[in-house]
């Protein structure tokens, strides 16, 4: 009786369940878990040990990671037999499946989550090799995301390139491989702080840091070639505004590149991430782009995952043209030194 009060208590927690109903779904780590559940890496590491301890789930190390799992005997075929174990995850599988049914908001967040946790370990050749090595199917030596899309910024002219919302900078910096100038602007002092200093560590000059609203940026009328919002117009306070502002610091001719969200039902992002708008759905925002003064507009479907919440929208415009502004762009910095952009 002792045993089963222990076991019950243990489970009378809600961050345990979830623990429990996520690793069902697959193995991951404990940084994978945080950004799953939401709660600090100390208490998640806390939960595991005291599950782990009660038998409920396996730890193992795989290529210098440590994983955890659920229990092998939990689903055995000793448990699905009608051992003790086998009834409790029986119970716990029948509540999940309900919760999951109900719509159950803390569920469907921690499933938004862990789909794009999964995402990210995909993409992430050192992490992709699964358990079974003998799965060789999307185990391509070399394949990356990251290497084509440098490959294709070796295709473009040196352009110079507004990364407006920039966060940390990683899309700026690898803008700048192949851009002529970069500028990035962010409202986070720290975040801008970060940014820099991951700038200096991968030895990027051509990029120049400023602090500002997407509403009202602090750059100069036609000054850039293309302005890219990356995930940044679902933070504005009008996305409308900052729409406006990007079209008015591309020159004639320019364009405007947006990445965010498609419309979405997943209302905990505004708590957890920050999110002032839960996406756009294809019509509104091929309706801001217009109104904003950008013609050849296009917004298609840029990834798009089963099972994940989340699909990104690529969005493009091109500023008109007018004769006069159009035929100068300038005296302009290249990749290789200097030169005339006609």
């Amino acid at each position: 009786m002792r045993q089963a009060s222990s076991l019950f208590r243990l489970l009378g927690d809600e961050a345990r369940l979830r623990l429990l109903r996520v690793l069902a779904r697959d193995r991951l780590n404990v940084t994978e878990l945080t950004g799953v559940l939401g709660i600090a890496q100390s208490g998640v590491s806390r939960h595991l040990g005291l599950l782990r301890d009660a038998g409920l789930v396996a730890e193992e190390r795989d290529a210098g990671f440590t994983y955890y799992r659920l229990a092998p005997a939990l689903q055995s075929e000793a448990a699905a037999a009608g051992n003790g174990q086998g009834k409790l995850w029986h119970l716990l599988q029948a509540e999940f499946g309900a919760a999951a049914a109900a719509a159950d908001p803390a569920v469907r967040a921690d499933e938004a989550r862990l789909q794009e946790v999964l995402r990210l370990r995909k993409e992430n050749f050192e992490a992709h090799r699964g358990p079974d090595t003998r799965d060789t199917r999307q185990l391509v030596p070399g394949r990356s995301w990251a290497a084509w899309a440098r490959a294709l910024g070796e295709l473009l002219p040196p352009l110079r390139v507004a990364d407006l919302g920039c966060g940390e900078g990683y899309l700026t910096i690898e803008a700048a491989r192949w851009a002529g100038d970069v500028v990035a602007v962010d409202r986070s002092d720290d975040v801008l702080k970060r940014a820099r200093a991951l700038a200096r560590r991968r030895r990027v000059s051509n990029i120049t840091w400023k602090r500002g609203e997407l509403e009202k940026l602090p750059l100069a009328d036609a000054s850039v070639d293309v302005a890219l919002l990356s995930q940044a117009l679902h933070h504005a306070h009008d996305p409308a505004k900052a729409l406006s502002e990007a079209v008015r610091v591309v020159v004639p001719g320019g364009r405007v590149l947006v990445l965010d969200l498609r419309a979405h039902d997943q209302a905990w992002v505004r708590t957890k991430l920050g999110d002032r708008w839960l996406g756009f759905d294809d019509e509104r925002l091929t309706k801001l782009m217009k109104q904003a003064g950008l013609e050849q507009v296009s917004v298609r479907v840029g990834a798009r995952h089963k099972g994940d919440p989340f699909t990104v929208l690529i969005a493009s415009g091109r500023r008109p043209a007018t004769g006069e502004a159009s035929a100068t762009h300038g005296t302009r910095k290249t990749r290789s030194g200097t030169g005339t952009r006609p």
